[in-house]
């Protein structure tokens, strides 16, 4: 019998956000779901706007799903004391490394080579720097959606991220922004009478 799965189940329970006051609570699972969403929608912009063949979908899309994983054992640890100082950032992902081979001792030995692939991110390749991106779209969208919700807890990290976002050198991500993110400040009867064409 094997846990793999059935812990990753309990992602649900994961809330992100800690140290924010939020109007909407978010889990994991929720938020791996949203940036394997976007992290199609990145790498369709790569394939088909700008011709970039080389990006491997399905390598995106299950770094996507599977990038929180190991927060299922070490729990969502707020930005700010994640990124604190070098030698907090270190340690912190030395703890996601350790959480990543606790969960791979969960599957059968069969499987683990290939999940091993999937957990550990490859960040310097297309195809993990795009999820990192989609990671960053998708903070930038609950920024967006706490702010139009009257909340303005987020004021601050809505223009921080924004800022990481334009300093990217994915053109994806600029044609993300341009073409998609107003539509997220409308409300549902705004969307639903755009004209059908």
């Amino acid at each position: 019998m094997y846990d793999f799965y059935a812990l990753l189940d309990r992602m649900k329970y994961i809330k992100r956000w800690a140290l924010m006051r939020s109007t909407q609570e978010e889990n994991i699972m929720q938020h791996s779901q949203q940036v394997a969403v976007l992290a199609h929608a990145l790498t369709m912009i790569e394939k088909n706007v700008y011709y970039n063949e080389k990006i491997q979908l399905e390598k995106v899309l299950l770094y996507a799903l599977y990038h929180e994983s190991s927060e299922v054992l070490t729990g969502d640890l707020p930005t700010p004391i994640k990124y604190f100082n070098t030698e907090l950032q270190t340690a912190y992902k030395r703890l996601e490394e350790l959480a990543n081979a606790k969960l791979l001792q969960m599957l059968p030995k069969e499987l683990i080579p290939e999940m091993q692939e999937i957990l550990y991110i490859d960040s310097n390749s297309i195809e993990g720097k795009i999820v990192k991106w989609a990671d960053k779209l998708s903070a930038y969208i609950k920024c967006l959606e706490e702010k139009k919700s009257g909340n303005l807890e987020f004021k601050r990290a809505e223009e921080s991220i924004l800022k990481d976002l334009q300093k990217t050198e994915s053109r994806a991500i600029a044609y993300f922004l341009k073409y998609f993110i107003p539509a997220y400040s409308k409300t549902l009867d705004e969307i639903e009478s755009l004209p059908i064409k």
